[in-house]
């Protein structure tokens, strides 16, 4: 008993500070109170270690990093059309997101991992469709 007893406090202590990461769920959407080809929600704030379940709610979608628009050192990712896909995001700094069959409708939302207040300067630089830089300011603005 007192073995037992001992074995689970050592087991609290070692586990018991620990943060468990979350999981934080994005729609891909025809439409919405936000509009029309729309991840939701547009803009998200999560700490390391979380992760992102981008859910297919509507078919045609998918869910992609965009290059040049996630922190230097991290891989990117891209979902199958139509599938859910899951990222656990560890390096803080901000994430652009697009659905690649939309993007120039839009379709892009963006993630900020840590305690970062604004995204760096060159976050939209280049060259992208008028309506997503529009959708990646108001998400920005969001934040």
């Amino acid at each position: 008993m007192f073995r037992t007893l001992m074995t689970t406090v050592a087991l609290a202590a070692a586990f018991g500070g620990a943060a468990a990461a979350e999981t934080f769920d994005v729609k891909m959407l025809n439409k919405s109170d936000g509009g029309r080809m729309i991840f939701e929600p547009a803009a998200l704030r999560i700490a390391a270690g979380d992760t992102v379940k981008f859910i297919a709610t509507d078919r045609g979608h998918n869910a992609e990093s965009i290059d040049g628009m996630i922190p230097d050192g991290t891989d990117p990712f891209v979902g199958k059309i139509n599938e859910e896909i899951e990222v656990t995001l560890t390096e803080p700094g901000f994430y652009g997101v697009k659905c690649k069959p939309h993007f120039a409708m839009g379709m892009v939302m963006v993630i900020t991992v840590g305690d970062e207040t604004s995204a760096p300067d060159s976050f939209l630089e280049g060259r992208m469709p008028r309506k997503a830089k529009e959708r990646f300011e108001e998400a920005l603005s969001g934040l």
